[in-house]
């Protein structure tokens, strides 16, 4: 891989990685919820699920997903659903961890690594890294380059989301603002569903 090549590479990293998603919309809500600390299992879950699906994709899970598309539609309803539930769960959250008797609690770094495979922004990122910047030629180093500018890219990218949520703890620690930016992400959680339906 070139050098030019791999600025692309990593240029791709960090614009997917800080964009909006499902990923990034459920760190901002946690931020604002749970605080940067006890959001930071679940950004490293989304770090490292992130690149064991890289890793199993460069070495073949897509040309599987492309081989069987009902395998494909079914990873698909299966994040769909998964999606909405989490959505649901964010939009009914009515108090900051540390005031009152919260009930929920911020993602863990299994249940994040996990949501990685029913992600459907992960899916896309994925596929479209490998399919433009592998090489055919060199297919174990170009599957590691790429997994490596998404693992330098992706953490602090994503803890960007984590940040600006706390950052807003102050202003949404009245009860009603909490309650219709928690409503929001739910929506807008269940809005990245889109691309995925058209």
């Amino acid at each position: 891989m070139t050098l030019d090549a791999f600025l692309a590479l990593l240029v791709y990293a960090f614009v997917t990685s800080i964009t909006p998603g499902p990923n990034n919309f459920m760190l901002l809500a946690s931020g604002v919820n749970f605080g940067f600390a006890k959001t930071i299992p679940h950004m490293l879950g989304i770090s490292i699920g992130f690149l064991v699906l890289l890793l199993a994709v460069g070495f073949g899970l897509g040309a599987v997903l492309t081989a069987f598309p009902v395998l494909h539609t079914g990873l698909k309803i299966a994040g769909g659903v998964y999606l909405l539930y989490l959505a649901s769960k964010i939009a009914v959250s009515r108090s900051l961890s540390g005031k009152g008797e919260a009930k929920s609690r911020p993602m863990r770094f299994i249940d994040a690594a996990a949501f990685q495979w029913v992600n459907p922004k992960a899916w896309v990122m994925a596929i479209t890294a490998m399919a433009v910047y592998a090489i055919p030629e060199h297919p174990f180093l170009s599957v590691a380059l790429i997994s490596i500018a998404f693992t330098v890219v992706n953490l602090p990218s994503v803890s960007v989301w984590a940040g600006f949520g706390m950052a807003l703890r102050g202003f949404l620690s009245d009860p009603v603002r909490l309650k219709w930016f928690n409503i929001a992400m739910g929506v807008l959680l269940a809005a990245t569903l889109w691309p995925m339906l058209r």
